[in-house]
């Protein structure tokens, strides 16, 4: 997660596969760190992501996630992905990752509490400051949605590439689904 207006990152370092669930559960995490304590009175929360990936527009566990999400939270999720193949405009690959990489030039990464610990020591000039944390959750690969449950996922799709470009609203009874 990057923050471009607040110049802060979160990084969760996984143990398993990278999945929609380990994408979602980055943006849970972040939101419950550092979302909810600077933005206590967000109605809605914009994500742009990659076309591909865990959290790729055509990924079904990624929007079903994201619907358990947005009832967690009761706020609408708004998600804008980079069209294919302009992944290189995404800021967080410039303005964090490359901080990242530079910060743990040339030191071995021998345990994954040495990589969590250089990644939130990452720091620049300008105020970037990231925090990361080890996620020990094991997500399953391959882990597949019915119809009847994307059927729940309240989305609506924006009419400028609708495919790339949705919200999630919350659900009235979320407790009821997706438990």
């Amino acid at each position: 997660m990057y923050d471009i207006g607040k110049n802060k990152g979160w990084v969760s370092v996984g143990i398993s596969a990278d999945t929609a669930e380990f994408a979602v559960n980055t943006i849970r995490n972040w939101w419950y760190i550092m979302g909810e304590p600077e933005y206590p009175k967000v109605t809605e929360l914009l994500i742009t992501a990659d076309c591909g990936g865990s959290n790729g527009y055509r990924v079904k566990l990624w929007k079903y996630e994201l619907q358990k999400l947005a009832n967690e939270l009761g706020i609408v999720i708004t998600v804008c992905h980079f069209p294919p193949g302009t992944s290189k405009w995404n800021k967080i690959e410039h303005r964090m990752f490359s901080y990242i990489t530079k910060n743990w030039r040339g030191r071995p990464l021998e345990t994954l509490e040495t990589v969590v610990q250089l990644i939130s020591n990452t720091k620049t000039k300008t105020g970037l400051e990231i925090k990361a944390i080890l996620d020990n959750n094991i997500y399953e690969k391959g882990k597949m949605v019915s119809d009847n449950d994307m059927s729940m996922v309240n989305q609506r799709q924006n009419k400028f590439h609708g495919e790339w470009n949705y919200q999630i609203l919350p659900l009235k009874n979320r407790e009821v689904i997706f438990t």
